[in-house]
């Protein structure tokens, strides 16, 4: 299909390392509202970068590098900002790996006609678009990918690290996170790994390969999760969204404890959000109801209200300039899980 009208205007990843904000987010501790609660936010998280004993949990949901915000993710990785990523498929795979293997999100618009989009093989994340065509080619290397593979059961982890291992070879975009995590033997956890490209390419695996074939072992994810926590003498949770990525961060206090292993809540907890708490979603539960569960200390917790493509580039921009990250070196938890 001819998509060329459509697919014009590349989206462009912020940049964190451009513009100091430091000033500016030291002004909003003297506002109010959502302002006073992201400065807090932001100092809570250089906290968090500041603590040589804290591993940083950054927790991902939304349709957030379509939306440009990649390369700041990147940069997290790359500067030792973030020690594990927890996210929903999409954004690693359909969105990040995606890019990584050449390809590109565009400006679009919701006031359009969306039948002529799908004549035209164009899909729509609000007011970007992604070639279906060139999805399809993300699909098919991911099932490429697992016919690589032993056929076994793997956790999320495990297969994103083969990702990057393809993309060390066959990238096309050095800005990529499953790459830079890869490099630096940084664990990234999607726990509902099939809803995504993933999916699709597995699905494909498997019935090509319907008696023996690689699979996807979400228990493994959440003990793989829990023994990074084990491991930890305190964390901080940096979440972008809810809904899965959110809870799943959570939930590995109490499954320590499950373990007979006493660890410490989450010391340090920021969710930027714009979900409400009134009808009992999982993305809008704020962190004081996640300390009734015994997952979250609310000594260093903060709700932000806002959108994310706002709030997370001022935020880690924050941090950035800030330069604790400087004195940390990367925590390579891909090694440690694989000795276990």
């Amino acid at each position: 299909m001819k998509s060329g009208k459509y697919l014009k205007s590349k989206i462009n990843h912020i940049d964190i390392e451009t513009d100091n904000v430091v000033d500016l987010v030291d002004s909003f501790s003297s506002m109010a509202f959502q302002s006073r609660n992201l400065a807090n936010a932001a100092k809570i998280y250089n906290k968090m970068v500041n603590d040589k004993d804290c591993t940083i949990i950054l927790c991902l949901a939304g349709s957030l590098f379509s939306a440009g915000l990649k390369r700041l993710v990147y940069q997290m990785v790359s500067n030792n900002m973030v020690d594990a990523i927890v996210s929903t498929g999409a954004i690693i795979v359909d969105q990040d790996f995606f890019e990584a293997l050449g390809f590109d999100h565009y400006i679009g618009t919701p006031l359009v006609d969306d039948e002529d989009l799908r004549k035209n093989a164009v899909d729509r994340i609000y007011d970007t678009y992604i070639s279906e065509d060139e999805l399809r080619v993300c699909d098919r290397t991911i099932g490429e990918i697992a016919n690589s593979l032993e056929h076994k059961p793997y956790s999320s982890r495990e297969f994103i690290e083969e990702m990057g291992r393809y993309l060390s070879k066959h990238g096309k975009k050095d800005d990529s996170v499953v790459l830079e995590a890869y490099k630096k033997g940084m664990p990234i956890f999607v726990p509902a790994f099939s809803d995504c490209s993933a999916g699709f390419g597995l699905v494909q695996h498997q019935w090509d390969n319907p008696k023996s074939h690689v699979s996807i072992d979400s228990a493994k994810d959440f003990l793989e999760l829990t023994k990074i926590k084990i491991d930890s003498k305190q964390s901080g949770l940096l979440m972008i969204g809810g809904g899965v990525p959110k809870n799943f961060a959570q939930d590995t206090v109490v499954a320590a404890d499950m373990l007979n292993k006493r660890v410490p809540m989450h010391k340090y907890a920021i969710q930027i959000t714009v979900a409400d708490e009134r009808d009992g979603a999982l993305s809008g539960s704020t962190l004081k109801e996640a300390h009734s569960w015994g997952k979250v200390d609310t000594s260093y917790s903060q709700m932000v209200y806002s959108e994310a493509t706002i709030a997370l580039p001022i935020l880690a921009s924050y941090v950035y300039q800030k330069g604790g990250w400087r004195n940390r070196k990367p925590k390579n938890y891909n090694a440690m899980l694989e000795k276990i």
